[in-house]
Formats: C-alpha cells, structure tokens, sequence
C-alpha cells in the first residue's frame, strides 16, 4: 500500500516538474510547432545568405559579443556525443534551450555534436529534423507536451548567452542523463498514453507494452540466473493412494510426533500444508543410519495437508504441477487398487517422481513392533515365517507395479533410483519406517532434484482452495513454493468473470502446535518466503478460482499485462476440456474438481456440452435451456460444490431445467443417472403405442380358435419380435390391415412380447372404425402377416426403443420399410 502511495505521488511531482518545464519554455518561445520551424529554417536560410553576402550577422539565441568566446579553443578538435550521429551544425539558441532545460534527458548529446564551427550554415531540413529529435525527447519525460507544442507561440527573435564551458559540463555528464532517462521512462505507467495525440500515441503504447514485457521477462530471467544451490526451498511433497491406505494417518502421525513429546520448537501446522522443519527432520530420522551425518540443505518439508486428486491437480503452475515429489501410499495387504492406478497414471502424465510408503506393516502376520530403530533393522529383527510373509507380499506389490509399466525395489536394494521406485515400508499406526521415509525423500530432493529446487526470487504461487471464515471473509488458501510475497502486495489471479487485481490485506498463518489452544488462531506476517502454506485475506477473494497461479505485479503498470496473462492460461486451460454439442452443463468450484468430473463423466459416457467455474448463475440456466430443442434428458446443471442463485433456481423451475446439486462426484452421478431413466421410462410409457416393433408371423391351420371379431389363432413368430399393440397386415393381399394383436399368450399366460422361433396364441381386434376381418375369407394360413409400419412409428423405435432392437430385429425394419416404401 506504502509502495504505490509513494510511487503515485514520484508521479504527480513528475508531472508537475514536467508541466512547470513546459510553461517557462512556453514563456520564452522555445516550443515549436511545424509552421514555426518552417519559419524559422526560412529565416536562418536568410541569415546565411547575408553572411555569404559578407554581413555580419549573429546567429538566432546568440549574441555577437558573447559567441565567439572560446571558439578559438575548439576549433581544431571536434567533439562527438555517445551517440555517434553524423556532426550536424546547431543554432546557438538550440543549444541554449536544451542547457536551460534541466529536466531534458536526452538533450547533452546534442550539445556536445554543435562544436564544429568550420561546417556549412544549416538546411531548413537539418533543423527540422533536429527539431523533431528534441520534441521526441520532450515527449519521452511527458505525455502532455505534445498538445502544448501545438499552441506554442513563435518567439524566434529572443537571443541568450551560452558559453562553452556549460557545454563542456553537458558533455561530462551525457552518460549519466542518459541511463536516468531510460530509467525514468521504464517507471511510466502504461495509462499515460492516452494522452498522446493519433499516431504518435499508438507508437508509444505498443513500445510501452513491450517495454513492460521485456521487463517482467528480464526479472525472470535474471531471478533464474540468481539462482544458486547453495540455497534450495523446501519441496512440496504430495501424498496420493486408495481410500482407506492411511494417507491421513502417516500426515497424523508426521505432525503429532514432536508433540507427543512435548517439544517446543517443531512443526507448523500451516494451512493446506504441513511444515516439517530441519530440526523436527533430524529428531524423526535420528535412528536412520548416515541420516545424523547428512548435511541437510532444504530447510525443511512442505507436505500437502489434502491428498486426493483434486488437490493434486489444482497445484498447477503455468501448465507443470507444483508438486516436486510425491508419496504414493499402498497397502501391503492389498497391493494396488483402482484410485491407486488412477494416482499413478496421474503421475506418469505430470511427470512427477514418487516413492511408495508400503503401509500396514504391522498387520503382517506375527509382526513385532521395535520402536526407535531403522526399519530395515526392524524387518531383520522378525521371525523366519514373519519375514517370508512379508517377502512375498512385498513380490506380489512389485509384479502390479510391473503390469503398470514400472520398475519398483525396497528402497535399501534399490542402487538406481533413476530407473527404479523405491519402496519404504512403514506402518503410519507404529511409527515405523517413518523415520526411512522422509530420510528418503530428503536425500533424493537434495541430490537428483538439487537444480529445481534452488531458491528463486521470481514468485510461483498457486491457489489451493477459497474459504469463508467468520471475521475474515472470503480466504484464499495459496502455496507459495518460490519468491516472496508481502502484505500490501498488489496480486493478479483468474476469477469467475475474468482476470481481478486485488490487495493483500494480511497474510495468516497457524501459530505452532503446542499454542493451537490459544484463542487467537492465526499470526500475521509481513512477508512470506516460499515454500510455504498461507491463508491470504483480501478483496474479491470469493471470485477466485482455485488451480491456477498468483502473480504479483512489481510496479502499476504491470498489472495489466499479467491480467492478460492469467486470462490466457484460464482460457487454454479450459479449451483444453473437450466439450460435445449436446449433454449436460458442469459447473464446479475449482479446477481440479472440474477435471475430476469431467474424467468420471467421461468414463460413464454421459456427454457434456458446457463447462463453468463459479456459482449457477441466470446465464448459466439459460445456456442449459438450449438443450431442451436437442434432448430435453440433457436440458440439466450438474453442480459440484457450487451455490446456486436463488434467481438461477426460480429460472430453472420456471424452464423446467433440473439443477442437481451434491459436494460428493458419485451422488451427483447417481442422481443424475436415475432421473435419465425416470425421464426414459416416462417418455416410453407415453410411446409404446405409436412404436411399432417389426416381426413375421405365419399362422397354424390347426390352433385356429375364432375366425371372426376377434380372431384368434395360434401364430409362429418367424422373424423380430411381436409385442401387444403390433398393427398386422397382408403384404400379399395389398397391404390388407387385419387389425391389432391385443392379447399374447403362452401355455394360457399372458406374456408382453414373443421373439423368434416362440409358437403363441393372439386375439387380433378390429382397430377403430374398420370392418371385422374373417379368417379363411380375407387371409388363410398361407399368407404371411406382417406388422404395420410407419415413418413415425419407425423414428419412435429409434428415439425410445433403440435398445429393446437386436441388429436383426433392424435388419428386419430395414426389409420391411423397403416392402412398404417408406421413405
């Protein structure tokens, strides 16, 4: 907040010094439009006639008794700017106002080109040029000068005195206004070019942005190349594995260790995450062989306090996850299971090395638990059965890992942990081996992962979940893993209705373990090195969508540029959902929920045809009504872990548009599924008397019950398949319709359908308003019956029935739409 006061007012007292500048110049004529230039090349064109004439006039700003003062000293050694442009003659006056022009940057360098007296006069066209240059000067320290110069008033006659000495002390400090320049115009804001005039301002807002840009590229790169090894950030460590594996007990038991024994200094528990420091390291690994000697260089462990896959896909930056190393939890009396194979095709995709805690081992039969003690020493220390047991679990998990294209070995046989996944077991209940886990993880970060974990300046941050809290309001939950970040920062992140720049109110963390009881919950800081977990408080925070980066701007002008920039990585991250034209419209709270739906809808093959981030709006109900023209089944919201506006409701109840609500994936998917085949059955109920199903019947001579209103007979389904309601005709006696089959049965039951090859007993009615058809009069057995078809009665089979047809029961309707050329 101090920061940008002090910035905005360097500003204003800018502006003032520039506009104060441009009235004194104003005042003595030295601001010149385009006719005045031309005017005044005219009259030193004028001049230098004169003086070829051999009158002795002075030049324009000079004065005769004072203009030959020192010639004599510089005549022989022309003097040039850094600049290295091509000596050009100047006016006395010129080098006068550029001297007396103490804001003027760029003004030296022409000085110092004026001193050759032995050059021709100069061309109108040389002065205008020149004049131009210092115009382009002015226009680079003020935006509004330009607009002055337009309505300056000629005073070209004014003469003043200039000596060469102040020359000489132009010359000597060129260098130094030079670089002062390019500082102070990199410190203008972008929002000053809308004071330029046409052309002139376009060309300086595109030399701004990319002025911007290069700046914010060049502190990247020189944070990059700032990086050293000697100073690495903590590794953010993420734990994934199958329900029910101990992913919470191994975090239960990490965390509460230092605290069982009553020690001060240890953990943080810190939001989202948990903070395990070098001190609380050395005494959880202090019974792992060579651990005690180990240098340790990271300064700690960040392990992610949320595992799952929504965690683990919302930290993301700029397309690469945050997480360095993860723990993949497996349960040695399981092995791998679904969501376990599903973590590890999560990692194969992010490219994220991980090591595998082999959970329960104290359920190994017989286990005895030693505490304090390597785990290897543990697993040597177990009887001859229990070992043996333990060895073939130990196979049977490293054979699953085989299936799933992966080399995996207990970590102390493990020689190259390059090409194989090391396994610890542990037993999150006993505290065994959990010493050997994170001793593992230590080593492994601080040798092979060294270069990516060096500590870097440029901030990487991601957004892990937005809370409310009472008091506090709306709290974003952020992972900082490199770079700093300060209250009063200005920050950037994606929201619900596009890129927000806000202000951090205060950053929050827990206060250690031991002192949770205290009423006061939270400790502000004033700023944050990564890699840390901390709760951010500030404005519009409850638009924020997590999954995506933070960047924090370093000046103003900045802002929007990274605003672009979230906007963009929003947007590719989005298209990157593949949508179809119908479906259901997902909305989610965050990104990393989003893909997992879109992943289980995908699985279950249920189509999407929108996707949003954020609360159901209005919008969002009437993009969701477009379904109700394609597939009213479709015309739904599913919405995971959303509010839902009570207007948005009320529309949707006013449309007709079903909004399904749930905070867990599978009831939504339930929900969902069971109101498609509510819809199904309903909309079946209503068609099952326009659909007609084919089928070919041939009559048996010898069940014939009743000739005549209604016929019954006894039939042979040949082909398809007869459902009551089927319409029958005669193809071989012009299509005759006999009327509608009304009652099936079979052995004196009632059945609903009979399929090919069953022999059935049929009661046909006359249908409404035709005459009673006669068996032995109108058809005999010889004639084959057929059911009655239609293009409508077809495209209801098609839209309601699709599933009760076999391919030959198609094959079938094929056949007979040619036999009554049906279109």
């Amino acid at each position: 907040m101090t920061e940008l006061r002090l910035e905005q007012e360097r500003k204003e007292k800018k502006k003032q010094k520039e506009k104060e500048k441009k009235e004194r110049l104003r005042a003595e004529g030295k601001l010149l439009n385009r006719s005045q230039k031309q005017n005044r090349a005219r009259l030193e064109a004028t001049l230098a006639a004169l003086r070829e004439q051999g009158v002795e006039v002075p030049q324009i700003g000079e004065k005769k008794d004072t203009a030959q003062i020192g010639e004599k000293k510089d005549t022989a050694r022309p003097r040039f700017g850094d600049r290295k442009k091509p000596p050009k003659k100047k006016s006395a006056q010129q080098e006068t106002e550029i001297e007396q022009t103490d804001g003027s940057k760029e003004a030296s360098p022409k000085i110092e080109e004026e001193i050759v007296p032995e050059v021709p006069p100069p061309q109108p066209v040389e002065e205008e040029d020149d004049d131009d240059d210092v115009k382009d000067a002015w226009d680079e320290t003020s935006s509004e000068e330009e607009e002055e110069e337009t309505v300056a008033k000629p005073e070209i006659k004014k003469v003043e005195i200039v000596t060469r000495s102040s020359s000489k002390r132009n010359n000597k400090s060129e260098s130094e206004e030079e670089s002062s320049e390019e500082s102070s115009s990199e410190e203008e804001s972008g929002s000053d070019d809308d004071s330029y005039s046409s052309s002139d301002s376009q060309d300086e807002s595109i030399s701004s942005e990319e002025r911007i840009q290069n700046r914010i590229q060049k502190r990247r790169e020189l944070a990059e190349s700032n990086r050293s090894l000697d100073k690495l950030r903590s590794p953010v460590v993420c734990v994934l594995g199958h329900v029910d594996t101990g992913k919470t007990k191994i975090l239960d038991k990490i965390r509460s260790s230092n605290v069982q024994d009553h020690e001060a200094g240890g953990i943080t528990q810190q939001i989202g995450a948990t903070m395990v420091p070098e001190e609380a390291l050395r005494d959880q690994c202090k019974m792992v062989k060579g651990f005690t000697e180990m240098e340790l260089k990271v300064p700690g462990l960040l392990i992610i306090d949320t595992p799952g896959h929504e965690s683990f896909s919302n930290l993301r930056s700029r397309g690469s996850s945050l997480c360095d190393i993860a723990i993949l939890v497996v349960d040695i009396t399981h092995g791998l299971e679904p969501q376990t194979i599903e973590s590890i095709n999560m990692l194969k995709q992010r490219k994220t090395p991980f090591i595998v805690a082999l959970n329960k081992i104290d359920r190994v039969y017989e286990w005895k638990t030693m505490k304090n003690k390597d785990v290897h020493d543990i697993i040597k220390g177990q009887s001859r059965s229990t070992k043996q047991f333990f060895e073939d679990r130990v196979k049977q998990v490293i054979l699953e890992f085989a299936n799933q294209s992966l080399n995996a070995v207990l970590y102390y046989d493990n020689t190259d942990p390059r090409q194989y996944i090391s396994m610890v077991p542990t037993s999150a209940l006993t505290g065994e081996g959990m010493g050997n886990l994170m001793a593992l993880i230590v080593e492994l970060t601080q040798t092979m992962m060294a270069k990516k974990l060096m500590f870097s300046e440029e901030l990487q941050a991601t957004i892990l979940e937005v809370k409310a809290i009472s008091g506090l309001g709306h709290t974003m939950d952020a992972i900082l893993v490199n770079g700093r970040l300060r209250e009063g920062d200005s920050i950037v992140f994606a929201g619900y209705d596009g890129p927000v720049c806000s202000q951090v109110r205060s950053l929050l963390m827990p206060q250690p373990l031991k002192e949770l009881r205290i009423k006061t919950q939270f400790v502000e800081h004033r700023e944050i090195e990564g890699a840390q977990g901390v709760k951010i408080c500030g404005k519009d925070f409850d638009k924020a969508i997590a999954g995506l980066p933070l960047l924090v701007p370093k000046r103003p002008d900045e802002t929007k540029i990274l605003m672009d920039e979230v906007a963009a990585t929003f947007k590719e991250t989005m298209n990157s959902i593949k949508v179809t034209g119908t479906g259901a419209y997902v909305q989610t709270s965050t990104l990393g929920s989003l893909e997992a739906l879109m992943e289980f809808l995908t699985e279950s093959k249920i189509p999407v045809s929108g996707v949003r981030i954020g609360p159901v709006t209005k919008k969002d109900v009437m993009k969701a009504s477009a379904m109700l023209a394609h597939d009213p089944t479709f015309a739904v919201i599913l919405a995971f872990d959303v509010r839902i506006e009570r207007e948005a409701q009320e529309l949707a109840d006013s449309l007709n548009i079903k909004v399904f609500h749930a905070n867990i994936i599978y009831h939504l998917f339930d929900a969902f599924v069971n109101y498609r085949q509510e819809i199904k059955d309903k909309n079946r109920e209503m068609f099952k008397n326009a659909a007609v199903f084919p089928c070919k019947l041939k009559v048996l001579p010898q069940f014939v019950f009743n000739s005549r209103d209604p016929i019954v007979v006894g039939v042979s389904i040949e082909a398809g398949i007869l459902r009551e309601g089927t319409p029958l005709c005669v193809p071989s006696k012009e299509f005759l319709e006999i009327g509608i089959v009304t009652t099936i049965e079979v052995n004196h039951k009632p059945i609903e359908t009979a399929r090919k090859g069953q022999e059935v007993c049929i009661k046909i009615e006359p249908s409404g308003g035709d005459a009673p058809k006669m068996y032995g009069r109108h058809f005999d057995h010889t004639d084959l019956l057929v059911s009655k078809i239609t293009r409508h009665s077809i495209d209801m089979c098609k839209e309601h029935f699709r599933d009760d047809l076999l391919k030959t029961d198609w094959q079938l309707m094929v056949e007979l739409k040619k036999l009554f050329q049906i279109m």
